[in-house]
């Protein structure tokens, strides 16, 4: 069976995924951004989000690499998808990331409000979930063909997949920023409860990588 992967999620040295405060201005919360120096100085995301031939090699390029190989399906929160909440007043929220995103192929937003099926360049299309976690991996399963699955987040998302053991393996990348607030991956999670282990870690300059497997 395919597996279902978290990739590329990184958390601040006091433990948050996100800033307070999301908005259309600060889509990650206030100081979120900082998080991710060492995504963004890699060839896989230059590639993925800016189109450009740019980045560096090394330790964070191995691992933001890692995270597109082997991926058939996408499972994301609705806070991912954008910061409209409640009802959705119309169609006109098309993500965070113009028309082409990066995910390449089908994505299943978790969200409490129907909305059709909004299909966009690059072969991404958002098919948007109502009946809860269980459901949106099931239909991601079937639309990877085989291939893994990636749990885009944010943190409530993961908490929720996590709590039900569904979560096979996660790259975690720490970085050496203090947030001071926000929304904390782990909290009121007992990890070794739930069967997970450290299995892997590496570190540069800018991120230490720490791999955790579910037993």
């Amino acid at each position: 069976m395919s597996k279902l992967r978290v990739e590329s999620f990184t958390i601040s040295l006091d433990g948050f995924g996100a800033g307070p405060d999301q908005d259309i201005d600060n889509p990650l919360g206030v100081g979120g951004t900082s998080l991710h120096a060492w995504a963004m100085s890699t060839r896989t995301f230059q590639k993925n989000l800016f189109g450009s031939d740019g980045g560096v090699a090394g330790i964070d390029e191995d691992f933001a690499a890692r995270g597109f190989r082997n991926i058939g399906a996408w499972i994301l929160g609705r806070n991912m998808f954008g910061p409209v909440r409640g009802l959705w007043p119309d169609e006109s929220w098309r993500g965070w990331w113009g028309d082409n995103p990066v995910y390449h192929g089908p994505v299943f937003v978790l969200t409490n409000y129907a909305r059709a099926p909004l299909v966009m360049e690059g072969g991404t299309t958002f098919h948007f979930v109502t009946e809860g976690i269980v459901a949106a991996l099931a239909h991601a399963r079937e639309a990877a063909e085989g291939k893994d699955v990636r749990l885009g987040g944010g943190v409530n998302i993961i908490q929720q997949f996590l709590r039900q053991r569904l979560i096979d393996e996660m790259h975690i990348a720490i970085a050496p920023v203090l947030l001071g607030a926000g929304e904390r991956l782990f909290d009121g999670v007992n990890l070794p409860a739930l069967g997970y282990a450290c299995t892997g870690r590496e570190s540069s300059p800018l991120a230490t990588h720490v791999v955790l497997t579910r037993q």
